[in-house]
């Protein structure tokens, strides 16, 4: 009985440490990367949003993991002179609110979004979406047609895969990943450990110098972001299988730039039969197994991005 006694106030000590220490990390992120932009109320979910420039209206909607300011590394400075940029955190993510404890699905994050940008008087913007972002971005174009002048996907996620989750999300959206796995990663994981997963990313391609110290990955490493990203992986691949049979019936342009040798996101399983199976997309390849072209190629990306603007009439 006293040696279980013991365990348990042992166990629960163990727990308020982690908790309190997890609390002090996630303090000292906010601190160094607050807000950058404005937080808007779109029917009761706060959404972090960041406009810059002049020109027409494009939304950039980052990947898993991420926030808006994976944007403001090198990609916004390359768009401000000739487009009114809107830069949003997805649902769960950076500043913006989770919409349900079970995940934020594709169409609700592309609701939400779509919502803020209406309120930014983006009523037609151009959309690009990255990776994760490009599945939002596609659920946008499917739920709002009229409310999209044309799409833009970088290394996006589109079609149905058959690999499994991973062990790393399998655990980590799992009932004891979330309640005691997460916490103990916001208190006391390395931050040698957190620069070797953005070489991850970015390999076989250098991460860029500085980029960490400008992206803040804490924020990533906060227990409700996690617990969001985490949920979001496990159920994507549910509701992008959903999603793609409505691909067929979209009409704008649609501009997809994809590395051959992405192995994140597969250009073979994604972005070929997205543009096969959508009337008018363009599919452009890059030479290269770089998963964030928006910083390995910014001139690429911006250059998708003319397209689709001067097809849709905007340039």
């Amino acid at each position: 009985m006293a040696a279980g006694l013991t365990a348990l106030a042992l166990a629960g000590a163990a727990a308020g440490l982690t908790h309190w220490r997890a609390g002090v990390q996630e303090a000292r992120a906010e601190e160094r990367y607050p807000p950058l932009g404005q937080l808007l109320d779109v029917d009761g979910v706060q959404v972090h949003a960041h406009v810059e420039g002049h020109g027409p209206d494009l939304v950039l909607i980052h990947g898993s993991s991420g926030n808006l300011r994976d944007f403001t590394f090198r990609l916004l400075p390359l768009l401000s002179d000739h487009y009114r940029v809107i830069l949003m955190d997805r649902p769960g993510l950076g500043y913006s609110d989770p919409i349900s404890a079970d995940g934020a699905t594709l169409r609700q994050q592309a609701e939400v979004l779509a919502g803020a940008a209406r309120q930014l008087g983006a009523e037609r913007p151009i959309v690009m979406g990255q990776s994760l972002g490009g599945a939002v971005a596609l659920a946008w174009a499917v739920q709002h047609p009229d409310q999209i002048a044309a799409l833009v996907t970088v290394s996006g996620v589109s079609h149905p895969w058959t690999t499994g989750l991973g062990a790393y999300y399998t655990v980590l959206s799992s009932w004891p990943g979330r309640h005691l796995l997460i916490p103990a990663l916001t208190a006391f994981l390395p931050d040698r450990v957190i620069e070797d997963q953005i070489a991850a990313i970015f390999a076989p391609e250098p991460v860029p110098e500085g980029y960490g110290a400008h992206f803040g990955p804490r924020l990533t490493l906060r227990r409700g972001a996690m617990r969001a990203n985490a949920l979001q992986r496990r159920h994507l691949l549910g509701w992008i299988t959903e999603l793609a049979p409505h691909y067929a019936s979209l009409n704008l342009p649609v501009e997809i730039l994809h590395a051959t040798g992405d192995r994140t996101v597969g250009c073979a399983i994604h972005s070929e039969p997205l543009s096969r199976a959508i009337p008018g997309a363009r599919l452009t390849t890059l030479d290269s197994a770089s998963h964030m072209p928006h910083h390995t190629h910014p001139g690429d990306v911006v250059a998708a991005i003319d397209r689709a603007a001067a097809r849709a009439g905007l340039r």
